[in-house]
């Protein structure tokens, strides 16, 4: 499959970690960072959390890891892993039973309209082409899709817009943004006119909140924006 964008490959340190206990870690992932391998070849984020635990912890047998969700490759932000089999399973009926909230920030050029609002769709993904389609209606083979968004702030011609997504699907926020008229800023696979100098788009996956499957406590975690020259603008207007 080929990659969305050139890639640069950093390991996991320290600076990125945004939460860990015995049984969770959770990285503020790069854009362009893959979570799971695939036909690319590239290393995957979990392999490098898999190194970073192991050396951390001085485990040469390497160290248990588990996917709970994904975040497309040119998005930034939170994305959690359990670290025993009993997080994740816990933390996989959790997602599925939509008791993990998630916020995500999205920059476009084109104001929303209205400004505030609920979307939904029938989403149908093309594995071969790695593209999703939205459509007004149920169709065969689709998955409704929703998701709620409210315009944050204008800045030099962009808008901030924040995503709280009920579902979770491929490609969800980018296909059903650029249904609305509104396409992210460098995502020229779902109608941005041109893609990113920074070879990613302009979404990120700013905060999971959730109870902590073992410890049953409430749980906020938040990944600072990418200090890429552009996002830092945008933080100050933030909520949370």
């Amino acid at each position: 499959m080929r990659p969305e964008f050139n890639y640069t490959s950093y390991d996991v340190t320290d600076s990125d970690i945004l939460y860990e206990d015995n049984h969770l870690i959770a990285v503020n992932k790069r854009a362009g960072d893959i979570v799971q391998v695939d036909d690319t070849g590239d290393e995957s984020l979990d392999e490098k959390v898999k190194k970073y635990i192991a050396k951390k912890y001085n485990k040469p047998n390497g160290a248990f890891l588990g996917v709970v969700h994904r975040l497309d490759r040119p998005v930034s932000g939170v994305i959690l892993f359990a670290k025993t089999s009993k997080a994740l399973d816990r933390i996989n009926k959790m997602f599925k039973n939509r008791d993990m909230h998630k916020t995500y920030y999205a920059v476009v050029r084109k104001r929303p309209y209205p400004d505030a609002g609920t979307l939904v769709h029938w989403l149908v993904k093309n594995p071969q082409k790695n593209v999703t389609k939205a459509h007004d209606k149920e169709v065969q083979g689709s998955l409704r899709s929703e998701l709620h968004y409210k315009l944050i702030g204008e800045l030099n011609g962009y808008y901030l817009i924040e995503v709280d997504p009920i579902t979770g699907r491929p490609h969800q926020i980018r296909v059903q943004l650029s249904t609305l008229g509104t396409p992210i800023v460098g995502d020229n696979k779902y109608g941005y006119p041109r893609g990113s100098l920074r070879k990613s788009i302009s979404l990120h996956a700013r905060r999971l909140t959730f109870v902590h499957p073992v410890k049953n406590e409430p749980i906020e975690i938040i990944a600072p924006v990418p200090h890429d020259g552009f996002w830092e603008k945008f933080e100050g207007m933030m909520i949370g």
